[in-house]
């Protein structure tokens, strides 16, 4: 019978410099996952707070005296030889000039350039955390084809759009009118919004956005369905689903429902330590979903989402200016 895995409590910074960028360490040849790059911290010491173990951490590995600030996430993760919960909280301010005093490398990179850099799973969904919007609105259908339907639906659309929703899936259904709905939204709204439509790869690749897949169309595809630069994300609902997604290349996923909803009315909701444990078990950026809105975002990243995904709570008039 395999030993019980020991369970680690990490807790990093992101530090920022006055351009903006992010210091990133490079693990050493000694250590697990030599060479990839993190978030400078370490182990919370039994007895300490993690402002202090991040402020010994922070010591230790750059020479810096750190002011902990405003918690970011919790990220549990779990390794072939322990169970790990990656906690994350803005530095506030430092004295003294960083520097590797453990014999790694470090360097400060732009935000944008983050994805560039090899990390260990835990630190990937900080990544998107720090640089992507922490809600994703799910669009109703229209309710009818009528002219008068599609400008209520574009009217609510603008107005999530006011309120700061930055990320948004269109679920218009390919008759020709709601396609031109799509088209238009895209068009009108374009650079400042991220789109991705609902299970349409062809149009979205005309168009040049992304895609939304159902969970039925993971197990289908071979490849990513769109190149880099076109969002690719899925709907999941348990582990194989998120794995298919991870080994496809999405770039998030939506996990759920977490709690009831009037969208899933006959789905049985999973709730939070359901959805931590898969959470756990892929490196997948993740959006909660069901039942929840901009009130939820904070319990969310306790159990290692970005945020959450909505349809009524962000479409009704709920969503507050976007994170990310």
């Amino acid at each position: 019978m395999p030993s019980p895995k020991r369970s680690i409590h990490v807790v990093a910074g992101v530090i920022t410099d006055a351009r903006g960028r992010i210091l990133l360490n490079r693990r050493t040849e000694n250590s697990d996952m030599a060479g990839l790059w993190e978030f400078p911290g370490g182990k919370r010491e039994d007895g300490e707070t993690s402002e202090q173990a991040l402020v010994r951490e922070l010591r230790e590995e750059l020479g810096i005296e750190a002011e902990v600030g405003d918690w970011i996430m919790d990220v549990p993760q779990v390794y072939p030889d322990k169970h790990l919960r990656l906690e994350v909280r803005h530095v506030r301010s430092w004295k003294g000039s960083p520097r590797g005093r453990e014999g790694q490398a470090i360097t400060w990179v732009a935000s944008d350039k983050l994805s560039r850099y090899s990390m260990p799973p835990a630190d990937l969904p900080v990544v998107a955390a720090l640089r992507h919007p922490d809600r994703y609105l799910i669009t109703p259908e229209p309710d009818t084809d009528d002219a008068a339907a599609h400008r209520d639906w574009y009217a609510r659309l603008a107005r999530a759009l006011d309120a700061g929703v930055r990320r948004v899936q269109l679920r218009t259904p390919a008759s020709a009118a709601r396609v031109a709905l799509a088209e238009q939204a895209v068009a009108r709204h374009g650079g400042g919004v991220q789109w991705l439509l609902n299970r349409d790869i062809e149009l979205a690749r005309r168009l040049g956005v992304g895609v939304h897949l159902g969970s039925e169309q993971l197990l289908q595809l071979e490849t990513r369905p769109l190149p880099d630069g076109q969002l690719v994300a899925a709907s999941c609902h348990d582990l194989a689903q998120l794995q298919a997604a991870q080994r496809l290349g999405c770039d998030f996923a939506v996990l759920g429902p977490v709690q009831a909803t009037p969208s899933h009315p006959g789905a049985a909701p999973m709730g939070w330590n359901s959805f931590e444990s898969l959470r756990a078990q892929v490196s997948l950026p993740l959006y909660a979903l069901g039942g929840l809105g901009p009130g939820d975002i904070a319990e969310s990243r306790r159990h290692g989402a970005q945020g959450i995904a909505s349809i009524s709570r962000l479409w009704s008039g709920d969503a507050v200016p976007a994170g990310g």
